[in-house]
């Protein structure tokens, strides 16, 4: 491959990891054509974008994002495959579905919200991860708990005060 070729490759794979915040490194080696093909489809139905770099190149691209990826460079061995998504749980979640069929894709690592992952042993891990947006969800469900019983129970309290205010208002007559 020329140089011209491989700085464009890498600045397709740089474009593409600026693009999404969270990425998974998989080895989908040894896929037949019919189980890649699966695989394919059902990460295109979960919004997850699947690349199949070479390691040298995944590498460059990464060292010119200037964030620490220090410890995946460690797993780029082998053939890599690289799953790109907004959600940091949803690759996660398809390779935990697709393995119940088959034993591949293996988790390498993945990069989710600025924290690393290294390791198939991770993969539970990441499926229990929540979102950014879900924890802000979960958040503000737990500050409106607590309103929620002060208002409910300034309302029936009301409700109280007055028909008692008005059964005394009626014994004074």
């Amino acid at each position: 491959m020329r140089k011209e070729d491989k700085q464009t490759v890498i600045n397709s794979i740089l474009g593409a990891l600026q693009g999404c915040a969270n990425f998974y490194l998989t080895d989908i080696s040894d896929l037949n054509a019919e189980k890649t093909s699966q695989l394919r489809r059902q990460c295109f139905n979960s919004g997850i974008k699947l690349i199949v770099v070479k390691n040298t190149l995944l590498r460059k691209a990464m060292e010119q994002m200037g964030k620490d990826y220090d410890s995946l460079y460690d797993v780029l061995k082998g053939q890599s495959a690289v799953m790109l998504c907004e959600t940091g749980n949803a690759p996660a979640k398809l390779i935990k579905n697709f393995r119940s069929t088959s034993d591949r894709p293996i988790l390498k690592g993945a990069y989710i919200e600025e924290c690393c992952y290294v390791g198939d042993d991770m993969l539970d891990t990441l499926v229990a991860i929540k979102s950014k947006n879900e924890l802000i969800a979960d958040i503000v469900a737990l500050l409106q708990s607590p309103i929620k019983n002060v208002i409910s129970g300034l309302q029936s309290g009301g409700h109280k005060l007055s028909g008692i205010l008005e059964t005394l208002s009626e014994k004074a007559e």
